[in-house]
């Protein structure tokens, strides 16, 4: 048996919204035998464009049953069926999220027409409920109300399985098969192609535009697990609801695949990606003489046209910086702003600063080991990070000229000559960034023997 349904809900997603109306239908394979139908309090005011899209108000639901009263029944018609829908999905997550707050454990066999009728009727222009129909001349009384819906995709469903000549509604019932968890609109094909080794990988919406960037171990593994589980967030149904197409990017290692996705997140500006959208560079340590002639470094935010002499995202990376240069360069914590109560000085308590703060040294010999700090800053080192290439044949090659990101490429496996301009060639530039050089400094400091130096 098939429990044919579709539901009403007031947004996209079934940890914050809630189902408005529902519509099961079961049938057996030629005609309906049980109907359940109703509107439902979502306990939640319904939004307007909700209200203009379904017809359904708030003065309509105000006397409905809550979700929690027809539970049961829905639980009972629903268990030991089929649960078909259009957009399978969409429509799963919503009522098996509310079965499960209300103590009734639901899982089912699922079937998405969606997905079937692309297999069933390739080459429709579009496979929304409504156009679909259209293209099959079924016609649908009392559209996006679940009712009318429903007995609509008992009508289609009922095409699929006359017209399924090849086996698709048997295949995508299939233990090992995909298709009930896949997104709608993407084609199984695009899943197939995705490989098991590091890479990154794009989701396309249905204009080509990459809404997503991700980056992966194993880029097949990685995709599927965000629609192999029964998530009820904002995310996953996004990504159902607007995925119509992956593609991938292979890369040799994870840290190529790490800093690829960087890239590309601040290259594309994806629309679901939440990390690494901020304004790179925000703070900066900059260098000043004060009125008693001591050179001070001070952290501040950067500003249009101010020239710091280093930069960072986070304001605590600045501090982490500079505390390294007190201790290395023998500064003073009061004159580089990082002690700002007037208790004692700790750089002189910890004997690494020599007194510049209380004028006991004087400001040429501190404002010389201040040059120093700077120039530790300023000139960084050039290196190359080599490890496995994609074949047996080559290694992966990420190069770092004075201190900052310039690219990463494929060298012959037997290269002897490691220089700059040498490797330039077999490189492709990216453009630098803090989460890059984060990344790159995370490796270099773990695994210095895939480190060399130009």
């Amino acid at each position: 048996m098939y429990a044919i349904v579709d539901i009403e809900t007031t947004g996209g997603y079934a940890s914050a919204n809630g189902i408005i109306e529902i519509s099961i239908q079961v049938f057996d394979g030629e005609k309906v035998i049980e109907t359940f139908e109703s509107l439902v309090n979502p306990g939640q005011t319904i939004p307007r464009y909700i209200q203009a899209f379904t017809g359904i108000t708030n003065e309509m639901v105000v006397d409905a049953p809550a979700f929690e009263e027809i539970a049961e029944k829905v639980f009972t018609i629903l268990q030991g069926n089929i649960f078909v829908a259009h957009n399978v999905n969409f429509d799963y997550s919503f009522v098996k999220s509310n079965l499960d707050y209300y103590g009734y454990t639901f899982t089912a066999k699922k079937l998405c027409t969606v997905r079937l009728s692309r297999q069933i009727f390739p080459g429709f222009p579009s496979y929304s409920l409504g156009n679909l129909c259209q293209s099959l001349d079924i016609r649908i009384e009392n559209r996006h109300r679940a009712g009318g819906d429903a007995e609509a995709t008992v009508v289609l469903f009922k095409m699929l399985l006359e017209n399924d000549a090849k086996g698709a509604i048997e295949t995508s019932l299939n233990r090992n098969s995909k298709e009930a968890i896949l997104p709608p609109n993407v084609p199984k094909a695009h899943f197939e192609a995705l490989p098991t080794t590091p890479g990154i990988y794009y989701f396309h919406d249905q204009k080509g535009k990459v809404i997503y960037v991700g980056k992966a171990k194993n880029i097949r593994q990685r995709v599927n697990s965000h629609f192999c589980n029964n998530s009820d967030g904002r995310q996953k149904q996004n990504f159902v609801r607007n995925m119509h197409g992956i593609s991938f990017q292979q890369t040799a290692t994870e840290l190529m695949a790490a800093i690829l996705e960087s890239t590309e997140i601040k290259r594309l500006w994806p629309e679901f990606n939440v990390s690494q959208k901020k304004p790179e560079e925000v703070f900066g340590i900059f260098v000043y003489e004060d009125q008693n002639g001591y050179m001070r470094l001070a952290i501040e935010k950067k500003r249009k046209n101010s020239a710091p002499i280093y930069t960072f995202h986070y304001k605590v990376d600045g501090h982490g910086v500079m505390r390294k240069l007190l201790k290395e360069f023998s500064l003073c914590p009061k004159l580089c702003f990082l002690q700002t109560s007037t208790d004692q000085c700790v750089g002189i308590a910890e004997e690494y600063c020599h007194g510049a703060c209380e004028k006991k040294e004087a400001p040429a010999a501190y404002n010389e080991r201040v040059l120093q700090a700077i120039a530790s800053l300023t000139m960084r080192p050039s290196y190359v990070v080599l490890d496995k290439g994609l074949t047996d044949d080559e290694v992966s090659c990420i190069m770092v000229v004075q201190g900052n990101f310039f690219g990463m490429g494929y060298l012959p496996k037997n290269f002897e000559t490691i220089t700059q301009k040498a490797i330039e060639e077999y490189i492709t530039p990216y453009k630098d960034n803090s989460t890059i050089r984060m990344l790159l400094s995370t490796f270099v400091n773990t695994n210095p023997e895939r480190v060399k130096m130009l």
